[in-house]
């Protein structure tokens, strides 16, 4: 994993609050309505926006060059062309400003009001990360990778954190919470065999002693498109693969090792068997890879 420095190039006088970090890769068609979204976005702090192309082999890279001016707030472009979200997040953050961290997917419109409660979440002192709500942007997409909960739900340190609660396309840090375990790993996210880069950052912040939690006031509005039943099939798959690359992890890793296993045990009873089959596929294929150096 790399270790991301808090060395900034703009004078910290220059720097914002927050730093909204955004990755993309071979989706230039969408970036017009992401873009419009963000336009309509309006923040009482100063923030930034740093978009990473992550290898696109479209016109991604002149698409992003034109969203500079459709933002109310600078633009920093960030070019990481090996693929994998883990490493770009890590791109990202290397080049951001800001002591807050944000970052929502390319296929997400914020509320006009998000970065605003954001700030407002980070106002208590004692509150290290978060997660927010993630509602569908169309009620036509099949109601996969959101999070609708309408009350909070803490995440208290050295706890155990469920796969799903706090999601990479809703999701914020303290920037010396990323700081303390080296950020990101790289070689998870989509692009890489294990889509497991947040709820892990997530598991290693708690871990670490931070407080985190799920608060419904900071949200966004998946536009995923996903309707046709093969579609959402292959994705749960792809889910049900990386949790168990998840677990997996932090059974090698965490010193919550114990309490992930047995949380592990629980939700395998009742979750599906075809899924736990799945999950478990997915911890040996972790395991081998890690073993042979094949991650990433």
């Amino acid at each position: 994993m790399p270790h991301l420095s808090c060395e900034q190039t703009v004078a910290d006088a220059e720097a914002p609050l927050l730093s909204l970090i955004v990755c993309t890769r071979n989706r230039s068609e969408r970036l017009h309505d992401f873009a419009q979204a963000l336009s309509r976005m309006r923040c009482s702090m100063t923030w930034e926006l740093v978009l990473v192309d992550n290898g696109s082999s479209d016109d991604t890279a002149e698409r992003v060059r034109g969203l500079a001016s459709q933002v109310q707030a600078p633009v920093m472009i960030v070019d990481e062309p090996r693929r994998g979200l883990g490493r770009a997040r890590n791109a990202g953050v290397r080049r951001a400003r800001g002591d807050i961290l944000v970052f929502i997917d390319d296929d997400c419109y914020p509320a006009t009001d998000y970065l605003d409660r954001i700030t407002d979440a980070f106002g208590d002192s004692a509150l290290d990360y978060l997660g927010g709500r993630i509602l569908l942007h169309d009620s036509g997409d099949y109601p996969i990778t959101i999070r609708v909960d309408t009350l909070p739900i803490p995440i208290p340190p050295h706890s155990v954190v469920p796969a799903g609660l706090v999601q990479g396309a809703n999701m914020a840090f303290r920037r010396r919470v990323l700081e303390t375990f080296g950020g990101f790993d790289d070689a998870l996210g989509p692009g890489t065999p294990f889509c497991n880069d947040d709820v892990d950052a997530v598991a290693r912040a708690s871990a670490a002693g931070f407080a985190g939690s799920y608060l419904p006031g900071p949200t966004v509005y998946h536009h995923h498109r996903r309707r046709a039943r093969q579609d959402i099939a292959a994705l749960q798959r792809t889910y049900d693969r990386g949790r168990g690359a998840y677990y997996a992890k932090c059974i090698l890793d965490l010193p919550t090792r114990r309490n992930v296993a047995r949380h592990w045990w629980r939700s395998a009873r009742a979750a599906a068997f075809s899924a736990t089959v799945r999950e478990i596929k997915g911890a040996v294929e972790y395991c081998v890879r890690r073993a042979t150096g094949r991650l990433g």
